[in-house]
């Protein structure tokens, strides 16, 4: 294997995007950019799910919502999680309030796919099919998660670029480089410590 060989099976790796389909949900892990709620809320007007589960409380490493990280002029609420804000901007984007369920707890991606289990089932909602809304380059990562706690749902992945790192540049600036390794380092991590648990 040689280095543009390496290149390409490292981004077909980290990132996954599907169309989108009719689905029973719509997932948004936690996070401070509004890009990916604001497609999530896209595809619910669209018609492609019923209902959307922004997920999340704050980062682990924080130990609170950090705040709102772009589009600070409409989204500037007194957001005290991740759900708070992520909800604001499924309202102001078209998402009825009542199709909209809550997660507030995870502060972390393993924790978003779990704790969102709970609630879907609390709720008594069979997720066969499920859309995901992530950052482009955490799109394995989340992937893997879910599916480690739906493992019979299928999974689309429609994902958001807030900073512009695609399949197709990631390798051409240090942020994007970056951005990808810290992804594959963070999975390989992750995941060994989820194996060596059960």
């Amino acid at each position: 294997m040689d280095y543009n060989d390496f290149l390409k099976k490292t981004e077909e790796f980290i990132f996954v995007e599907n169309r989108p389909e009719k689905a029973d949900i719509i997932f948004v892990p936690g996070n401070g950019y509004p890009h990916m709620a604001e497609k999530a809320a896209e595809l619910y007007r669209e018609g492609y799910a019923p209902a959307v589960l922004p997920s999340g409380k704050y980062s682990i490493t924080t130990g609170r919502f950090s705040g709102v990280l772009s589009e600070k002029e409409k989204y500037h609420g007194s957001y005290e999680t991740e759900w708070e804000f992520l909800r604001d901007v499924l309202v102001k984007n078209g998402v009825k309030p009542e199709d909209i369920l809550r997660e507030d707890r995870a502060t972390y991606t393993y924790e978003n796919a779990l704790f969102s289990r709970e609630v879907t089932e609390k709720a008594g909602l069979s997720v066969k099919k499920a859309i995901l809304c992530c950052k482009s380059h955490h799109a394995r990562r989340v992937l893997m998660y879910f599916q480690y706690v739906y493992p019979e749902t299928e999974f689309l992945v429609c994902p958001s670029f807030p900073d512009g790192i695609t399949k197709s540049n990631w390798n051409q600036t240090e942020l994007g480089v970056d951005a990808v390794t810290g992804e594959a380092t963070r999975i390989i991590r992750q995941f060994s410590l989820m194996m060596d648990k059960k």
